[in-house]
């Protein structure tokens, strides 16, 4: 994917199936049933258990990670313990668990190498937060019935309540592989959905999307599902397969926003940038309201700004234009019509941005370094201020300290720059920073800080300027030796700047080398240096 690829394909969620309080029991008291509890709480630990093999017979050993586990003979329910079984059970769909505890157990007592009480017990601890005891219960009922889903599955719930999501994964594959013959549609839609989600969660989107193409089989008027295959595939690296998926998709709900903006990523990810565009083009006549084709009109911009930011520009007012309320519209053209070097264009759309949005550190702080730029040093240092109470990133804190810190050092209030220069630094170093933390401190007359921050700068891009600043700083520190080797290197690459030559005059004579300093003097003042003149008489 590219940088632009972006909430589509990088906000995929798979939702959790919801709780539901309806279990049946297995097959031999009748129809299947499931229990999913991803949405409750869970605890802090997770018992050690031992995974049932898949599938097998009930009368042959089955075994996990290297354990086996004894086969075991059922031993059918008399009537009276079937009896017993259907009051139970009748007391858990009543929410009455101490009670269908209490006659679980009591069946389990009678009768303990049937699997059905087990899997009732199993599920009143799961209602009481007994995970523990639950995942000894199932365990029980996996060795018992080894081929039935359930025991693996609501294993798996125990581990995705404990964040044990590596067992979870492996539990729902298990129960994946077992329900096919023996679930309803909508258990086996549970169960999968259960493992897609520790797909997600783990990002094999690979497995993800043959699970997913499964759920899209068992149902195929689910258009979530098919979004998320899309979805998948693309994420795995198989962006053209998808493409089918998303034109049909597409076809059956032509002003589906997601899968317009997959469909621009995915060619986007393909280096079709134009077709991409284009898609969104014709997207936007289909979209539901002005809001979508907003979003849709600020993809297309993401997607031109990387060769053309005009047009960038173009389609992101025309976003505004569709949704004169979408604040992060106006942001984007105030960003583009910077980077094209518009300032008072920028200014003006970051303006309606933070009256849309007035509590957004990041657009406040952009409207600052706007202002900046322009020399509108007061209001620069004003919106610094009020982005800084708005609880901003790391990476706002430090681009609102950097323009606060400018603006005082603009204005003559070193120690107010140094502070907030120096702040700055510490959350995002940069060049650009430590210069100006350089500048304010020379302009205190902290001569040392500011050769060491004028170092630093140098280090981090040594462009002319701080190179420059860093020589007056060495100068005025008096280390001549150490100014003098900064000069020459800079003279030597820029060999028409009289300043430098200026300055290596200077450290030159401080260093009692006069016929050295008048030979740098002279070239100076022939570039054109009256300091450098006067220094010569």
């Amino acid at each position: 994917m590219t940088q632009y690829t972006r909430s589509v394909l990088l906000g995929l969620t798979l939702a959790l199936a919801s709780h539901s309080a309806a279990q049946t029991m297995i097959e031999t008291v009748g129809a299947a049933g499931i229990q999913h509890t991803l949405t409750s709480a869970g605890t802090s630990a997770l018992p050690k258990v031992n995974l049932p093999a898949t599938p097998a017979d009930p009368g042959t050993p089955s075994s996990s990670a290297g354990t086996s586990v004894p086969a075991v003979a059922v031993t059918p329910l008399t009537a009276e313990q079937q009896t017993q079984l259907e009051a139970a059970q009748a007391a858990f769909q009543a929410r009455r668990y101490p009670q269908a505890r209490a006659a679980f157990e009591a069946l389990i007592t009678q009768n303990y190498t049937n699997p059905a009480p087990h899997f009732g017990l199993g599920l009143v601890l799961l209602a009481q937060n007994d995970d523990k005891g639950a995942a000894f219960e199932f365990t029980q009922f996996a060795a018992l019935a080894p081929t039935r889903f359930e025991g693996p599955y609501n294993l798996g719930v125990i581990a995705t309540r404990a964040g044990n999501h590596e067992q979870a994964l492996t539990l729902y594959g298990q129960a994946a592989g077992l329900m096919k013959n023996q679930a309803s549609p909508a258990a086996q839609q549970q169960v999968l959905e259960a493992l897609a989600t520790e797909q997600t969660r783990k990002a094999d989107f690979a497995a993800l999307s043959g699970t997913l193409a499964t759920m899209g089989t068992l149902d195929p008027q689910n258009l979530d599902v098919q979004f998320r295959l899309a979805q998948a595939r693309t994420l795995s690296g198989q962006g053209s397969a998808a493409l089918p998926g998303v034109y049909a998709l597409l076809a059956r709900a032509p002003a589906r926003l997601d899968a317009a903006l997959l469909l621009a990523d995915i060619y986007v990810a393909q280096g079709l940038p134009d077709r991409a565009t284009r898609e969104l083009d014709a997207a936007v006549p289909r979209a539901a309201n002005g809001s979508d084709r907003a979003t849709l009109l600020l993809r297309k911009a993401d997607i031109l700004a990387v060769s053309d930011t005009r047009a960038a520009v173009f389609a992101a007012q025309d976003a505004t234009r569709e949704d004169g309320r979408n604040a992060a519209a106006f942001a984007r053209v105030g960003e583009l019509r910077a980077l094209r070097g518009d300032r008072p264009g920028a200014l003006s759309f970051y303006q309606n941005a933070v009256k849309l949005a007035p509590d957004n550190a990041a657009y406040r702080a952009a409207l600052a370094g706007v202002r900046l730029t322009l020399n509108q040093n007061t209001e620069a240092a004003r919106d610094a201020a009020r982005a800084l109470t708005l609880r901003p990133d790391d990476a706002t804190l430090a681009r609102a300290l950097f323009v606060q810190g400018v603006a005082a050092y603009r204005q003559g209030q070193y120690p107010q720059a140094i502070k907030a220069l120096t702040s700055s630094q510490t959350r995002a170093p940069s060049a650009d920073t430590t210069l100006w933390l350089g500048l304010s401190a020379y302009a205190h007359k902290d001569y040392p800080a500011a050769a060491a921050a004028l170092s630093e700068s140098v280090k981090l891009n040594p462009t002319p300027t701080a190179r420059l600043n860093l020589a007056s700083a060495l100068l005025a520190s008096a280390r001549y030796p150490e100014a003098e080797a900064v000069l020459r290197g800079l003279v030597s690459d820029n060999p028409k700047t009289p300043e430098a030559w200026f300055q290596l005059g200077l450290s030159q004579r401080a260093q009692t080398r006069e016929a050295d300093a008048r030979t740098s003097l002279k070239t100076a003042a022939a570039l054109g240096s009256t300091r450098a003149a006067g220094a010569l008489k």
